[in-house]
């Protein structure tokens, strides 16, 4: 299993978070924590306001991918703008504070203000960027 590093690649820009904010809703984790699991077809994006999300990918053999995040962090924009199930596992830690953008509401709102794409543009470019660093790092582990 890999160990969990800490990452700012999902990270937006808080005029992004800002025009979240007035779709999305207080959102509480279940019992366990579990946001949204891998494989899980796509329900909205999440916001990180207090405390971390750890989130897993898992392979068949193990996991390859383990990263924490915090405040500021919107996640599940690539499984919502592509319209695919979730790629990652997100769990939240104890206390974390969090809201909720539903998928229809954050696509009325991609439609409505169009400037904030290139945002989201950024924020998506930021997490190709980490993907390809654990892409590397276990390529060269398997060396």
């Amino acid at each position: 299993m890999s160990s969990i590093k800490e990452s700012s690649s999902f990270v937006a820009d808080p005029q992004l978070i800002s025009e979240l904010e007035c779709c999305a809703k207080p959102a509480a984790p279940g019992p366990d924590g579990v946001l949204f699991r891998q494989g899980d077809e796509p329900k909205g994006v999440f916001i990180v306001h207090q405390g971390r999300v750890t989130l897993a990918m898992q392979t068949a053999a193990e996991s390859a991918m383990n990263t924490r995040v915090g405040p500021g962090s919107v996640l599940g924009l690539p499984a919502v703008i592509g319209g695919q199930p979730y790629s990652l596992t997100a769990v939240a830690e104890s206390g974390a504070v969090l809201s909720f953008a539903p998928k229809e509401d954050f696509v009325a709102l991609m439609g409505s203000k169009p400037a904030m794409s290139f945002h989201i543009l950024q924020l998506l470019a930021q997490e190709i960027r980490a993907a390809r660093a654990v892409v590397s790092e276990l390529v060269d582990a398997a060396q």
